[in-house]
């Protein structure tokens, strides 16, 4: 049977597991067979994931979850667009999940890419333009308030897109007003392991 969770207890789940990672004691739950077997005709995620494609953070990993527990969604430097915001729009309201996570990262390469454009002037090719022209305006933002570091960019582009969900899409915003859901955004070090908690929205406690 799937655990009924508030935004707040989703919240604190994945702030143990990040507390276990961090230390060295993960538990890996939920990665047997008897647990492929539970999920074979539903899944019940307690938390949707929106992080960033990047190789050094998996969510499953970092917050010492397992199968069926987190609904992932990961484009470079989490950037939203129509397909993001559909994946979101289906793990709140049809999988009802209660807290929504954006997590960005130290070092990110997206974000440094953004930052080195508005720089220079110059769009780096191909489709990595699309993702830099998304992430330009949270390092306009960076830079207003006299930020030049990658990282602590990368932070005010996880506050960014945070508030951003609620504007873009009013399905998103009725969860969050109602408190069926919340939004958590969290910053990764890659160093420590852990996930700084940088905005909130919605009901849940730092």
């Amino acid at each position: 049977m799937p655990r009924a969770l508030t935004p707040q207890q989703a919240w604190e789940e994945l702030r143990a597991g990040n507390a276990r990672f961090v230390e060295g004691t993960s538990a890996h739950p939920n990665q047997n067979a008897e647990r492929r077997g539970e999920l074979i005709d539903s899944q019940h995620p307690f938390a949707v994931i929106f992080g960033c494609s990047d190789s050094r953070l998996a969510a499953e990993i970092i917050f010492d979850v397992g199968l069926g527990d987190v609904f992932v969604v990961r484009t470079a430097g989490h950037v939203v667009d129509d397909t993001v915001l559909g994946s979101l729009e289906y793990s709140v309201d049809v999988l009802n999940v209660p807290l929504i996570v954006v997590l960005g990262h130290d070092s990110c390469g997206a974000v440094t890419a953004a930052g080195q454009s508005y720089e220079t002037g110059q769009m780096p090719p191909g489709y990595i333009r699309g993702l830099v022209e998304r992430i330009t305006p949270s390092v306009i933002a960076a830079r207003r308030n006299g930020i030049e570091s990658v990282n602590e960019t990368v932070v005010e582009h996880v506050r960014q897109t945070s508030s951003r969900l609620a504007e873009a899409s009013p399905s998103l915003a009725a969860a969050i007003d109602e408190g069926r859901t919340a939004v958590v955004g969290l910053a990764y070090r890659l160093a420590e392991g852990r996930a700084e908690l940088v905005s909130e929205h919605g009901s849940v406690q730092s």
